[in-house]
């Protein structure tokens, strides 16, 4: 599968650090926090080792994205919560952290007829419309991703929980456009 490993691009996850959170308490101390809930319920805090962003609600829950990688997602995490204890606000411990999201790119390193393609995989689990934008949508049931094909070769799979499905995601498009001679 070294031909079209993949590049995890983004990873979305949720936890819960808290029953509530003072939101303007926040913003004032965390240097960089944005919170103006009449454009967004919810405060902005970005960190940079490792890169993320954080999206911070009343209700105690947050939202990490950014992150290139799941081990980041838990450490920029764990930081956040050692960062809102360190301004006493007391947090879970041990949060559940649920991956909602992972982005990734691969490349076949080919040019692909995107035409045959759609005609090959059959119209069911694909949206193929060029005048609109220029991949093809795959939407696969196992793993249950959706992967963007471009004629360059290039693909973006969404929708894993794991960097496994994403891996998969790509590994079926591949035997299928195998299958098809159109690799």
């Amino acid at each position: 599968m070294s031909e079209s490993s993949i590049k995890i691009e983004n990873v979305v996850a949720s936890t819960k650090l808290a029953e509530e959170f003072d939101l303007t308490v926040i913003e004032s101390q965390f240097e960089g926090a944005e919170y103006n809930k009449q454009k967004f319920p919810g405060l902005v805090y970005r960190v940079s080792d490792p890169k993320a962003a954080f999206l911070v609600f009343t209700s105690g829950k947050v939202v990490c994205t950014g992150a290139k990688n799941v081990a980041d997602v838990h450490t920029v995490i764990g930081n956040m919560a050692k960062k809102l204890n360190s301004i006493g606000i007391k947090t879970m411990e041990n949060p559940q952290i649920t991956v909602q999201n992972i982005v990734a790119s691969a490349d076949l390193h080919t040019i692909l007829n995107l035409n045959a393609i759609a005609i090959g995989l059959g119209l069911e689990n694909i949206e193929y419309e060029p005048e609109q934008f220029p991949g093809l949508v795959y939407r696969i049931d196992e793993p249950k991703v959706v992967v963007l094909i471009f004629s360059s070769g290039k693909l973006v799979v969404t929708g894993g929980k794991t960097p496994e499905d994403c891996e998969s995601g790509v590994e079926v498009v591949r035997q299928q456009l195998d299958n098809m001679g159109l690799l």
